[in-house]
């Protein structure tokens, strides 16, 4: 759980990408079957499909058991040369990124499983299973990827805002808790990624804690990741339209228009021309546990 703020990204973070794009990195030459890029997000089947089920809920307690053979997976990311994934599609990138992310969310929460709290009002106040209780420690938590130092926010803000661009890879990331994208129980993959994440965005607006229209009150309730403070304003680039949704800010109408290709058809037209007024919901941050 990180505090919402500005859409913004760091200069360093930009200037990184760039650089990367234009680096040539010495060390290997020989050339990189296309199937390696599979066979690598492989290695992490067995481990998603055994502790998280098909509605993104985590056996925590026994991954937490599993933390050895997790972190021995978790390796392959800080092992991988970097001429091979240079030699990957964008697709495999992008699905090597969400992994990476979604692996080490799950290593990160496990390892304070079960969630404490030294606060007796917070435990009352957000309840005894709020991730809020970790922020700090899921916030700090660095990793290795390539034999380079990330956080969560860093990963973000490289790849994930700017050098892939594609807002629906923010809908396939977890926040570990109830509001969240689900976490899919299987490796994102090159070749079937467009499938994965159509899907991934189908299931999430399935969920009321993300989507819901209420027609008598005249209103329609959207998820919290979907406000400015938090992913709101990647959906513009490809998504901004000023002939419907005229009744609200800019922002809201790309993510309304985004996110008419993915509800049915009277929800889609509703949101097209209906007379409604939005309404984000607050985020629930109770783990999503299954254990």
């Amino acid at each position: 759980p990180e505090k919402a703020e500005p859409d913004e990204l760091n200069n360093t973070d930009i200037a990184q990408v760039k650089t990367q794009k234009q680096e040539e990195i010495p060390g290997k030459s020989e050339k990189i079957e296309p199937a390696s890029a599979k066979l690598f997000h492989d290695k992490f089947a067995g481990i998603l499909n055994d502790f998280v089920n098909n509605k993104g809920m985590v056996d925590y307690k026994g991954l937490r058991r599993e933390g050895i053979k997790l972190k021995a997976l978790l390796e392959e990311f800080d092992n991988l040369d970097p001429n091979e994934y240079k030699s990957w599609r964008k697709e495999d990138k992008i699905a090597f990124w969400i992994n990476a992310y979604n692996l080490h969310k799950l290593k990160v929460v496990s390892a304070n499983y079960p969630i404490q709290s030294s606060s007796r009002f917070l435990r009352v106040l957000w309840g005894p299973t709020d991730l809020r209780h970790i922020e700090n420690e899921i916030a700090m938590y660095k990793f290795l990827v390539m034999d380079e130092e990330f956080t969560f926010k860093k990963v973000e803000n490289r790849f994930f805002r700017v050098e892939f661009d594609d807002p629906r890879i923010l809908l396939a990331i977890t926040d570990a808790c109830l509001s969240s994208p689900p976490l899919l129980n299987e490796p994102y993959y090159g070749e079937k990624l467009e499938e994965q994440l159509g899907n991934q965005v189908k299931k999430f607006l399935s969920s009321p804690l993300a989507f819901k229209i209420e027609g008598q009150k005249r209103r329609v309730y959207l998820s919290a990741v979907f406000e400015t403070g938090r992913y709101g304003r990647q959906f513009l680039k490809q998504f901004a339209i000023d002939r419907k949704f005229k009744d609200h800010p800019p922002i809201t109408r790309a993510v309304l228009n985004f996110i008419t290709n993915y509800v049915s058809e009277s929800e889609a037209s509703f949101l097209e021309v209906g007379n409604y007024s939005v309404k984000y919901m607050s985020y629930d941050w109770t783990i999503n546990d299954g254990s």
